[in-house]
């Protein structure tokens, strides 16, 4: 049974799934989707166009589907769409998109949003994210699964930032971050693998020397680095974790490759 705190602002238009609870001094508005079992603790506000998942929890003073802080933005309906079983904790901001970008700011499912964390208009972030204190995503940022950006940590605009990478706290990343990849400083740089992420995962040790290999390979100091991109996918063609490298680095980007600093 769906639970509303007397004190609460909830529109009569908003969509609130079965055992939906929102407690006191919340604000909902009219074109918000709740899922069910979601809990909205008190003095959230849930604005604009925004869907969130089923299971979630919203702790006090989160803002989720403000308007993009954009100053192209023109009053247009764009969306926010957050996934299942969130955790979303105190003072968290997530705007919705805008009509130049994609139209929609997506967060997938079973993500952990610290306190005043942000994800800005246009984003897509991907499952079992991890935002620590005060991280934040500008514009247009993509973010793999199981990624791991920590305190005060920010993300430039349309910066890409792969699968199962691990971003230092107070890091500056302005250019994209490979996946696997460890990067810490401001400006970030590559550190090399996320070898804790990596075995907190699960990955074997036989998939770990790979990437270790190919790691060494790609950003060793003999040619180009075109060319040890080259040999890298020659060599470990049907290594599915190290091919997801080299596909990240083919792949079309708006932002520089994070390098090492310092020889590998």
């Amino acid at each position: 049974m769906t639970q509303v705190h007397p004190t609460a602002l909830v529109d009569p238009g908003a969509r609130l799934a079965d055992d939906v609870e929102i407690g006191p001094f919340c604000i909902v508005g009219p074109d918000v989707t709740l899922g069910a079992g979601t809990r909205l603790m008190s003095h959230v506000v849930i604005d604009g166009v925004t869907t969130l998942g089923v299971g979630c929890a919203v702790y006090p003073f989160t803002t989720l589907g403000g308007p993009p802080q954009h100053l192209g933005y023109k009053g247009e309906k764009t969306e926010l769409v957050i996934g299942d079983r969130n955790i979303i904790r105190e003072h968290v901001t997530m705007n919705t998109g805008t009509a130049s970008g994609r139209g929609v700011t997506q967060v997938g499912h079973d993500g952990f949003y610290m306190a005043e964390a942000h994800v800005a208009h246009d984003c897509v972030v991907g499952d079992h994210v991890v935002l620590a204190k005060g991280a934040t995503l500008g514009g247009h940022v993509d973010v793999g699964d199981f990624v791991f950006v920590g305190g005060l940590a920010a993300a430039h605009q349309f910066t890409r930032i792969g699968r199962y990478s691990f971003i230092g706290g107070l890091a500056a990343v302005t250019k994209d971050v490979i996946p696997y990849g460890s990067v810490w400083g401001n400006h970030a740089h590559l550190e090399g693998l996320n070898l804790v992420g990596l075995k907190r995962r699960g990955f074997s040790r036989e998939a770990i020397n790979a990437l270790r290999a190919a790691y060494r390979l790609l950003f060793a100091d003999e040619g180009t680095f075109q060319e040890r991109l080259e040999d890298v996918a020659e060599i470990h063609a049907g290594n599915a974790e190290v091919m997801e490298i080299v596909d990240f680095i083919r792949a079309d980007g708006n932002r520089p490759l994070c390098l090492p600093e310092r020889e590998v």
